[in-house]
């Protein structure tokens, strides 16, 4: 079983910054894909930025404002979020395509964590 824990959400004025962390743990061989998607209120989940072998991709939206780094001797993925805008506002979930043995793979979603801009 794995587990993906995210941390790091709250609120913040717009123009700030924020630091989400998300660590994954479990019965792991090896991770794939790593990335950080959100939710807000009556909207569909939306792909925010991911990162595979150090490769990175972005929304649009959050290009030149939000950077997705990975610590792989931690299982860890983070987005660090600048010059933040209230239309940031929603819930932000981890995911991860997690290989639990070399023939298995899985894509796994945090619990979500909670970041909320104020204008």
């Amino acid at each position: 079983q794995v587990q993906l824990v995210e941390s790091g959400g709250g609120l913040v004025q717009a123009g700030g910054s924020l630091r989400l962390s998300c660590a994954i743990s479990g019965s792991i061989f090896s991770i794939n894909t790593m990335g950080w998607y959100r939710q807000a209120p009556g909207k569909q989940r939306e792909l925010v930025a991911t990162i595979s072998a150090g490769n990175t991709k972005y929304a649009d939206s959050v290009k030149g404002r939000f950077t997705i780094s990975g610590d792989n001797a931690k299982n860890t993925v983070y987005l660090q979020m600048s010059s933040l805008k209230a239309e940031d506002t929603a819930v932000y979930y981890c995911n991860a395509d997690v290989w639990a043995t070399r023939w298995e793979s899985r894509e796994y979603w945090g619990q979500g964590t909670q970041v909320t801009v104020s204008s």
